[in-house]
């Protein structure tokens, strides 16, 4: 087994103390406008679909769940159990490029059939971007800046912070949960209701 060199926490604390400072940034900086536009598309939507692909789709599924707990209705595409989407409809597109083909391909799809478009993704100018009726801005670093992320280590430019060089996946998972902690204070749900709808077979 390998010993562990203390410098090596170390460095683990710094990538936390880096998340915290990008986080505080991020509500700093994130727009109101299009805070607002989405949670009043989720609130009028007849159903609600989550689309991610990789570590961005798993960020979905908790989103999508939590949005469940709160009563709406809500799925995770490419369930099963997922059915059709519909004019009406609201599609939420999580991607941190905003170029991965799937994600922007399926949100063309979703827009062609009637339904609401709202992307999560750091890059407004994207395809997926500007497909969508809604564009909520996370900034930060995603896994296509990750040959300067590479470079500048090399050189010995150290800035710990997350696998790869990215941190929008957590960013975006921080914010899903903001969303979800307003929603339950504009609708008033309580932590009974919440819990009332949890599984009970797990």
């Amino acid at each position: 087994m390998n010993e562990i060199d203390m410098t090596e926490c170390e460095h683990l604390k710094s990538s936390i103390l880096l998340m915290a400072v990008h986080l505080e940034k991020l509500a700093e900086e994130i727009d109101n406008d299009s805070i607002k536009e989405m949670l009043t598309e989720i609130l009028d939507a007849r159903h609600i679909f989550v689309l991610g692909a990789g570590r961005s789709g798993l960020v979905g599924r908790a989103f999508a769940m939590r949005l469940m707990h709160l009563g709406l209705s809500s799925h995770v595409v490419g369930e099963t159990t997922t059915p059709a989407v519909s004019k009406g409809d609201v599609v939420i597109a999580i991607s941190g490029s905003g170029q991965t083909r799937s994600v922007s391909d399926l949100g063309k799809v979703a827009k062609d059939i009637g339904a609401t478009l709202i992307a999560i993704t750091s890059n407004k100018d994207s395809k997926l971007g500007n497909l969508s009726d809604v564009v909520v801005e996370l900034p930060g670093r995603t896994k296509e800046d990750i040959g300067g992320y590479l470079e500048r280590h090399m050189r010995g430019e150290y800035s710990y912070l997350t696998p790869l060089g990215t941190s929008f996946e957590t960013s975006a998972s921080v914010f899903l949960d903001a969303v979800i902690a307003e929603l339950i204070y504009i609708t008033g749900a309580s932590e009974d209701d919440l819990k009332s709808r949890h599984t009970n077979i797990e």
